[in-house]
């Protein structure tokens, strides 16, 4: 498993399972996608998983809420 920096410094309200299962979401679709995975912060779920290719590029408004990237397995580029 990949040991992130934001497990490391927690705080108290940090819901370790809902970042878990966000980043395991992000790496599994990082294998099937050509775009970046972002696991941001969410007032709701406390964690969610974005693919960049979703909405376009990222809105500059999220940049604060990444807590994670994950880097897309697919490239076209040969």
């Amino acid at each position: 498993m990949i040991v992130s920096a934001v497990l490391t410094a927690t705080p108290l309200h940090f819901d370790q399972a809902a970042y878990l299962a966000a980043l395991d979401r992000a790496h599994a679709r990082s294998y099937h996608s050509y775009f970046n995975q972002y696991v941001l912060t969410d007032d709701e779920a406390g964690f969610i998983t974005v693919d960049e290719g979703d909405y376009g590029a990222l809105a500059p408004r999220l940049y604060d809420r990444i807590v994670e990237t994950v880097p897309s397995k697919l490239c076209d580029e040969i």
